[in-house]
This record gives C-alpha cells, sequence and structure tokens, in this order.
C-alpha cells in the first residue's frame, strides 16, 4: 500500500504538471502523460519521441497498481495494460473510453544467462530451484498461473513449492533473476531481449501458452484525450506498431 500511495503522489505530481497553459509548451504540441505496463517500457521509450502530435512523459509500473491509481482518481491521458481484463474493467467501471488491442507477447521461462539448475519446463520442480514470479492480479502473474494451472496437479505442486518471491511487475523478477536471487522465473519474451543478454529463455510448450494481449484506452476526463486518441492509433497502424516490432512484440493474438 504505501508503494502503491507513493506512485500515486509521483503520478498526480506529474500529470498536475502537464497541459498547463503557462506557456511551458514548446509551440503547439501538447503534454500528453501516458501510464504504461512495465513490460512497454522499451518499446514506448522508443515509440514516445517519434510520436510527433505531442510531448509524450511516461509512468511505468505494473498494470494493477496503474489501474488502482486512475480509479483512486488520478488522470493520465492513455492507460496501457500487458492484458485486457483491466482496461476492460475500468471501462465497465466508467473510467476510460472502449479499450483498444494493440499487441501481443508471448510468455517464456527465463533463467539467467549462464544457468546452472533449470533447462526445462521439468526442472521448475526440482528439489532446491528457487522461482520468482508475478504476483497475482498482476498480468504477467495471472498468465504463469494459467500455465502452471495446465500441468498436472503434482508437477504445479512441486512448482508452486519453488516460488521464493511474488513480484510487482516485470521488472522485479528480471531484478531477482540478475542478481542471482532465484534461478528461473516467467516473463514475456520482449523482457528477454530488454535485457540485453543478462538472461535467456527457454519456449513453453505451445498448448500450455496463453494468449498475451495489450490493450491500451484513454481515460475519461483526460486533458490532452485527442492527442490520446492519436497515440493509440499509431500502436495499431503508425511508427507506435514500428516501435512495438523492433522491441520484440506481435499483433494481437488473431490478427
Amino acid at each position: 500500500m504505501r508503494r502503491l500511495l507513493a506512485a500515486t503522489a509521483a503520478l498526480a505530481a506529474l500529470v498536475a504538471g502537464c497541459g498547463s497553459d503557462d506557456g511551458s509548451r514548446p509551440g503547439d504540441r501538447p503534454r500528453l502523460t501516458v501510464s504504461a505496463a512495465t513490460s512497454l517500457t522499451s518499446a514506448f521509450e522508443s515509440y514516445g519521441p517519434r510520436f510527433a502530435p505531442a510531448i509524450v512523459r511516461f509512468n511505468f509500473a505494473g498494470s494493477d497498481e496503474l489501474a488502482a491509481q486512475i480509479r483512486q482518481g488520478v488522470k493520465p491521458d492513455v492507460y496501457a495494460a500487458a492484458n485486457t481484463k483491466l482496461p476492460d474493467q475500468l471501462f465497465e467501471e466508467g473510467l476510460v473510453e472502449k479499450p483498444v488491442r494493440f499487441a501481443g507477447n508471448r510468455l517464456v521461462i527465463v533463467v539467467p544467462a549462464d544457468p546452472e539448475d533449470v533447462s526445462s519446463l521439468a526442472d521448475l520442480g526440482r528439489d532446491g530451484v528457487q522461482l520468482a514470479i508475478g504476483a497475482e492480479g498482476v498480468p504477467v502473474g495471472d498468465y504463469t498461473l494459467e500455465v502452471v494451472g495446465r500441468l498436472p496437479p503434482s508437477q504445479r505442486r512441486s512448482i508452486l513449492a519453488n516460488v521464493r518471491s511474488e513480484e510487482p511487475d516485470v521488472g522485479g523478477v528480471v531484478g531477482k533473476l540478475t542478481q542471482g536471487a532465484a534461478d528461473a522465473g516467467f516473463l514475456y519474451i520482449t523482457d528477454v531481449k530488454a535485457a540485453e543478454r543478462q538472461v535467456r529463455a527457454i519456449e513453453l510448450p505451445r498448448e500450455l501458452q496463453p494468449n498475451v494481449e495489450y490493450a491500451a484506452a484513454v481515460v475519461r476526463g483526460a486533458k490532452e484525450a485527442p492527442a490520446g486518441r492519436e497515440f493509440i492509433e499509431d500502436l495499431v497502424d503508425g511508427v507506435g506498431r514500428d516501435a512495438m516490432r523492433d522491441a520484440g512484440f506481435g499483433p494481437p493474438p488473431g490478427r
């Protein structure tokens, strides 16, 4: 809760400083505030400077934490999540405009670059293996539990018994792996690319792979709603889509 309150206060301060009419805007370009899932960091930091209609500022955190901020009254212009569930919930609550699906990803097992104990899914349940996963309610954590839930009961129990850390976002899982605090974890394939050879991926069997889909929406009452809609449109078909592809993302499942 303390972490959420601190993050909310920081974002509120950022939003308060955006979109003002005190002459702080360069030319006619508005300042667009985007709250986005941590797994979007690399792609969005590449996309932001290329988005001509506005100067973009990002707030990266777990999708669930960002949704909680919006429910508490913080109003970024755009909310981009690593699932469709949270944007759809906020839409049903009248807090965002209709969400747009804009990207897909792939869940993988991730190990340090020089793993010692894990080379396959079967190894995750071995005695002594330490796992770091996303917390329940965080998209990467929910996708992980979906995968584990499809395994035979004995294998599922042994894997869950090895979980030593439940992190608030993908950055926490990456940190545990690169610091030697975990032997393996579950992340998106794009996180492996962003980690620049500090970790490596082990693919999941196709039948276990969840549908990892990202959605974004303009927040109702946002100061820069028109620019926010353009930002999302470009994620679907424009420079944003190109940035997503370059970072390793694919199209939404089914497209």
